[in-house]
């Protein structure tokens, strides 16, 4: 347990991790991986090598320690690792190695005059704290999808059924369980883990849920990323009847139940749990659908939302396309601005905002929500891969 004076340690070396937390995270990274292979699988490679998994980190030691004498601070915080935790698999012996390696790190980074004994043993004790925290909230999770009908933990192999190409970059497969039993329920925005060998080595990846739950199979609609090794294999080499291991669902960033108008916002791959939350949300609910994409030919599943908005009693679909060929058709070329949302969104301010997209398009668009009225309690989004400050980019 913590002492009040490990507590005011804690807290003294926020300063240094405004100032150089991102280093002392990248070098954490690089002991961890090189010291334990095995754990590498857990990590997505691009994200190291772009910073964002560096700088995810950092941002939540930093939170940690800030609200050292008041964890319930973190808000949702803690509850976005935990589902990334679960839906990856991440077990209770992965913990320690990991502090090891962050305790490492700090006495390499700051040197010894300033990571002294005394720090180590406080942050030591501040990690076993979260780490502690976090072991009981995820033991939660898996137990509670174990025991659910149609539940299960830890990886169940599942048989693609069906792939579909939904436009130049996004592919749909379609996963039915292999052992023929029924699948638990999601909930539309929720998201699954894959783990997949590759050339000998093992990689985790979670994708977002594109269809709405029916008990007996799973969706996923995968873009084909640059240099992505996972995304590519799957769209280049698994084929129907290819078996994947796949972990049960989880995220936070779900349709809540309300009566107040329906707003869907994405762009790119973001339109994935979208489309699931359109699936799910009552027919009698208003809806507005607004999608922006690079051009017709990246632009998904554009008939099928065409189709469902036919069924509802009140529907609203737009679409913004920044790079337009000669003979895309869409409402609204370039950038979504301001002016163009606010005429798009329904005329009362008073609904809910579900938006999700690239980390620029979801900087703009909070920062328009904002302006535009939406009450902030209204609006959700989720980030892809690690998470980061939106505000920083506004």
């Amino acid at each position: 347990m913590l002492t009040t004076a490990q507590r005011d340690i804690i807290k003294a070396t926020v300063p240094l991790l405004e100032t150089g937390g991102e280093a002392l995270t990248r070098h954490f990274y690089a002991t961890l991986i090189q010291d334990n292979p095995e754990v590498r699988t857990f990590f997505n490679q691009a994200h190291q090598a772009d910073g964002s998994q560096q700088r995810a980190l950092a941002r939540a030691v930093l939170m940690y320690a800030r609200h050292i004498d008041r964890l319930e601070a973190l808000g949702p915080l803690v509850s976005q690792i935990v589902n990334k935790h679960v839906a990856l698999q991440i077990q209770p012996a992965h913990y320690p190695i990991v502090g090891a390696c962050l305790l490492r790190a700090i006495r390499e980074v700051l040197g010894q005059e300033i990571a002294t004994d005394a720090v180590l043993d406080a942050w030591g004790q501040a990690y076993t704290q979260l780490a502690d925290l976090l072991i009981e909230a995820e033991a939660s999770r898996y137990h509670a999808t174990e025991i659910a009908p149609g539940g299960w933990r830890g990886a169940r192999a599942f048989v693609v059924a069906r792939k579909e190409r939904e436009s130049s970059e996004i592919t749909s497969f379609y996963l039915q369980p292999a052992d023929g039993l029924p699948v638990v329920a999601h909930a539309p925005g929720q998201y699954i883990g894959l783990t997949i060998d590759i050339a000998g080595e093992s990689h985790r990846r979670n994708y977002s849920l594109s269809a709405a739950q029916d008990g007996q199979q799973l969706r996923i609609s995968v873009k084909r990323e640059a240099g992505g090794v996972v995304s590519v294999h799957l769209h280049d080499h698994v084929r129907v009847g290819d078996t994947l291991q796949v972990f049960p669902p989880a995220g936070d960033f779900t349709l809540r139940d309300a009566s107040r108008p329906l707003v869907l916002l994405t762009a790119g791959v973001g339109i994935t749990p979208a489309i699931a939350m359109l699936q799910a949300a009552p027919l009698s609910r208003d809806v507005t659908f607004i999608h922006c994409a690079r051009n017709g030919a990246v632009q998904s599943f554009d008939a099928w939302i065409q189709e469902q908005g036919a069924k509802r009693a009140h529907f609203d679909y737009y679409v913004c396309l920044s790079e337009p060929a000669a003979d895309d058709a869409c409402d609204a070329r370039g950038q979504l601005n301001a002016a163009t949302l606010a005429a798009w969104l329904p005329a009362s301010r008073d609904v809910d905002v579900y938006f999700l997209g690239p980390i620029s398009f979801m900087a703009a668009m909070k920062r328009q929500l904002r302006d535009l009225g939406i009450p902030e309690a209204q609006t959700y989004f989720e980030f892809f891969g690690p998470a980061r400050a939106l505000d920083a980019l506004e």
